[in-house]
Formats: C-alpha cells, sequence, structure tokens
C-alpha cells in the first residue's frame, strides 16, 4: 500500500520525489518501471543513497525504519521490533483480504454489477478483525507497543478505508482511541486522509 510508504517518508521529511503510477496514471507497465519492478505493481522505492529498488510496500517500511528510523521508528530489540512487525504481517495476510472485497465491491464496482453477498460477509468479516484489533490495543497504546511504529504504520490505511466507505461499525472504544491518536499525526492526515478511491 503506497500510503504505508508515503508517509514514513513525509514525517521524518525526507528529500523525496513522487512518481504517480499505477491506476489511471500508468507508467508501472512500461519497460523502465519493469525494469525496476518486474511485477508491475505500485510502490516502487529507488534510494538514491543506497542505490536500493525496492517493492513491496512492508518490505519498503521495514527499510526505511532501518536506514532512515533509528531512534525515532526502528526498535533494535528484536522482540519489540517483532511486536510491530506482526501486525505489519497480519494486515497483509488477514485483514487486506476482507479489505479489498469490500473497498473493491463499494468504491470501484458500480452498484448493478456489486456481489452484494461477498460485500457482507466482507463487512462481517472486517468486523471481528476490528474486534481482535479492539482487544490488542486495551492492553497497549499503539500496535506496535509503547510507542507508534510499524504495525501501526502497516494497519492505518486498512482501518482508514474501512471507516470511511459509509458503513457502520460495531463501537470499539480501544481502536477509536487509536485511531484518534493517528488524525493528530500531521503524516497521517496529508498521506491517508484523502479520499478513498
Amino acid at each position: 500500500m503506497l500510503k504505508k510508504c508515503c508517509g514514513r517518508l513525509r514525517s521524518w521529511n525526507c528529500h523525496t520525489s513522487k512518481i504517480q503510477a499505477g491506476g489511471k496514471f500508468g507508467v508501472n507497465h512500461d519497460a523502465d518501471y519493469l525494469a525496476m519492478n518486474p511485477n508491475g505493481l505500485v510502490p516502487l522505492l529507488k534510494d538514491d543513497e543506497t542505490n536500493l529498488l525496492l517493492w513491496e510496500s512492508n518490505a519498503i517500511v521495514r527499510y526505511l525504519a532501518a536506514q532512515y528510523g533509528q531512534n525515532r521508528l526502528w526498535v533494535d530489540n528484536p522482540a519489540r521490533r517483532a511486536e510491530g512487525e506482526k501486525w505489519m504481517d497480519w494486515a497483509n495476510q488477514t485483514l487486506s483480504p476482507a479489505h479489498r472485497v469490500i473497498l473493491m465491491g463499494l468504491v470501484r464496482t458500480p452498484p448493478e454489477k456489486r456481489d452484494q453477498a461477498a460485500i457482507e460477509a466482507g463487512i462481517e468479516k472486517c468486523d471481528s478483525l476490528f474486534a481482535l484489533l479492539d482487544d490488542a490495543l486495551a492492553r497497549q497504546p499503539w500496535f506496535s507497543g509503547d510507542n507508534f511504529g510499524t504495525g501501526d504504520i502497516a494497519i492505518a490505511p486498512f482501518v482508514y478505508n474501512l471507516l470511511n466507505v459509509g458503513l457502520k461499525w460495531t463501537p470499539r472504544p480501544n481502536l477509536e482511541r487509536w485511531y484518534q491518536q493517528l488524525t493528530e499525526r500531521p503524516a497521517f492526515r496529508k498521506v491517508v486522509m484523502i479520499p478513498v478511491t
């Protein structure tokens, strides 16, 4: 998810240039892009400082945390770092599939072509996953522990999208508190809190 990567760079005031690719912008199937990312997907990070080409949003976030997030996001203690990183993988493997069904069904599919049963199943799944997230946040302020971290970066765009497609969700006070904390972060407001498309 591009929002994960852009939010990280913006919050650290890194010098960046952004090239719009994918969807209506195209570019990601051009030969030059495919030479850098043979998957033809976004995001893609090109770090001129280290001469690294990297794709996959969680790999990019991990790299940015290690390379540029010392004393801000990167956690030296492997056990503490793993607390946040488990949520990165959980977001992609568990939350993303149900999120995708809802987003594609409600936002990117004309009403007359929607698979309402699939959308309802996605909503039910996400509501149960929100309960799991809420329970985790009952014990700590952030998914990454005591401080905002990689786990929060991974989950934030999914939760933002789901809360902003016009659905009613079961109240989850801990998740709502966490989300409110996110809305107070300038990078989150600038990069993630944009129209859901």
